[in-house]
């Protein structure tokens, strides 16, 4: 008879996508709708994907301010122009695991730089929410297997808050009079630890804002190279499903 063999799935490698974006960019509603897209899809046929809408400030000058803006995100966007070699920051820009960057709203370059970053070594992590209430959620992660970084690099350990589904209706600016929705809008990230090499633990109370949505929030923690950039390891949890 013949032998019967049991094949074990790969296991599943998340993916960071960031896309630096703008209300004031009359250019970056297509990429926040391909950013919407590859979240949607996220795990049904193909790697998870945790999006990551950073809007930058920058914009705020040229007729609108955007309401999620964050000069901490501009700053964010700036290093990466640093490692990336590029003259100047623009929007809208995708980040692919901190690996590679491309205009935002181009499919095809995410698609392919999603699939070099699944073939990457990446470490375990695990993020646990261990109580939350209207004001605050205290948060554990726990990583293993991390990888050394690169020569005198360390990596830090870090927790996002993303709120889904924001809609904005613009009034002034290269958008006025559109109405936008935008997904994954990061709305904090907080460096709670840092990893050497091997495995780590940090604990951390995140504070939540009055007016984010907590059914529609998730906490995203990963590892990522101080100077180097890659993301060696990343995990999301809806804020829905923590404990009060």
């Amino acid at each position: 008879m013949p032998r019967s063999v049991s094949t074990v799935p790969p296991p599943v490698v998340p993916v960071i996508v960031e896309l630096f974006t703008s209300e004031g960019c009359s250019s970056c509603p297509p990429a926040d709708a391909l950013l919407q897209r590859l979240a949607d899809v996220s795990g049904a046929s193909g790697p998870e994907i945790i999006a990551l809408g950073e809007h930058v400030d920058y914009w705020d000058q040229l007729g609108w301010k955007d309401r999620f803006s964050s000069a901490l995100l501009t700053n964010r966007q700036r290093t990466y122009g640093a490692r990336f070699n590029i003259d100047s920051v623009y929007t809208p820009q995708m980040v692919v695991d901190g690996r590679s960057q491309f205009v935002g709203s181009d499919a095809a370059a995410a698609r392919r730089a999603i699939e070099r970053a699944v073939a990457a070594v990446h470490a375990t992590i695990a993020l646990r929410i261990e109580s939350a209430s209207d004001r605050a959620i205290a948060v554990s992660v726990s990583a293993s297997d991390v990888p050394r970084p690169g020569h005198g690099d360390r990596a830090d350990m870090q927790v996002a808050i993303t709120e889904d589904a924001v809609v904005s209706e613009v009034k002034r600016g290269e958008n006025r009079g559109r109405t936008l929705t935008h997904a994954a809008v990061v709305r904090s990230m907080t460096t709670i630890g840092q990893v050497a090499e091997g495995t780590a633990t940090a604990r951390a109370e995140i504070p939540l804002g009055a007016d984010w949505r907590r059914d529609r929030l998730k906490a995203v923690a990963f590892v990522q190279e101080q100077r180097g950039r890659a993301i060696l390891a990343s995990a999301v949890v809806p804020l829905q499903t923590a404990p009060r």
